[in-house]
């Protein structure tokens, strides 16, 4: 299995990007094969050239950037840019966010949103197509139209080539989207193995055989939570923090099927109930009501030393790629020395 890390902060804790740029060097010193970003309180390509920059070997990547914030042609135009300051080394990852913050953060339109990724991935492929090739940009789809390219702004053909397409997916329908039209799946943290093996890859196998396409030729990549550290009072701030994520994305109802899954459906429905309440203290007992038992099935809790090997066992025949930090406390060498093959 292939150890990635993401950077960039997480809900609450932001990175500045001058502190990403040492993580980033840091981060491939120790050996992760990929660094990539996040995109809550900065822009995800801002970020990943940032990375960029900041290293040579590792691969980078966008998990996730907001496909529906934006318009298929500035995705292509800034992923493009990223593959050739990177040498090749860019991934570019899409989700769609929620309809709520589509629409009233962006201000942007949502519709059947599996179906408009599929174009958006399409229309992205016609414009890089039109800049390898020279041929006239013709892309008129249901949700977007791109017929306008004239040379002055073609790039030309990609002189490192093209970015691999990865797509995040919680639910079946987005799960079959990415298998069916995407070079991978970002599988979305808030899962446990139960539900890659019952729910998603089930999904995403049967988006792979509608297209014709041979599972060898996808990855599938997972950021699990983790809960470790060198200290008692590490662990246990990382498992408030952890129960803090669950919780969040817990409350959101497009992610109650992962609870229901495990019979967890009455909490979706507390964590929900606060997450609107006008409750200044929903926040903190939304993290209490995560109680071990459901820690334990999203989260690896393990020690320094054995998380990485606890991944492997936990995610065997599942995941390809596994996305996972530095634990708190945890000495870099001591990492490193975990990361190597």
């Amino acid at each position: 299995m292939r150890f990635d890390t993401v950077v960039g902060g997480e809900t609450g804790h932001p990175v500045a990007h001058a502190d990403m740029a040492r993580q980033a060097r840091e981060l491939e010193r120790l050996g992760y094969g990929g660094i990539h970003v996040t995109e809550l309180t900065h822009d995800a390509f801002v970020s990943a050239t940032v990375v960029a920059l900041a290293t040579e070997r590792a691969e980078v990547g966008t998990q996730i950037a907001v496909a529906f914030a934006r318009n298929p042609m500035t995705v292509a135009v800034a992923a493009r840019d990223l593959a050739d300051l990177s040498g090749g080394r860019f991934s570019l990852g899409l989700g769609t966010q929620v309809a709520a913050h589509i629409i009233r953060r962006f201000s942007m339109p949502w519709s059947r949103p599996a179906a408009r990724m599929a174009e958006f991935i399409a229309a992205v492929r016609a414009i890089w197509s039109s800049w390898q090739t020279g041929e006239r940009l013709r892309f008129d789809g249901e949700f977007y139209r791109h017929t306008l390219m004239t040379p002055a702004f073609s790039p030309g053909p990609a002189p490192h080539g093209l970015p691999p397409i990865h797509l995040a997916a919680v639910g079946e329908r987005m799960a079959h989207t990415a298998g069916r039209h995407a070079d991978g799946v970002l599988v979305h943290p808030f899962s446990t193995p139960r539900y890659l093996a019952e729910v998603l890859l089930p999904a995403v196998d049967e988006g792979l055989a509608a297209a014709g396409r041979d599972r060898a030729d996808f990855v599938v990549s997972a950021p699990p939570f983790v809960v470790s550290g060198a200290t008692d009072a590490d662990r246990a701030a990382a498992a408030d923090q952890v129960r803090s994520q669950i919780a969040f994305y817990g409350s959101t109802p497009a992610y109650r099927g992962v609870l229901e899954l495990h019979g967890c459906g009455e909490l979706a429905d507390a964590l929900h109930a606060l997450s609107v309440s006008r409750d200044p203290d929903a926040w903190r007992r939304m993290a209490d009501l995560i109680d071990d038992d459901v820690l334990g099935a999203f989260a690896i809790v393990a020690a320094p030393d054995e998380v990485l090997p606890a991944i492997e066992h936990r995610y065997a025949g599942l995941i390809d790629r596994a996305a996972v930090g530095l634990p708190a406390g945890v000495r870099p060498a001591d990492w490193a020395r975990a990361l190597a093959p």
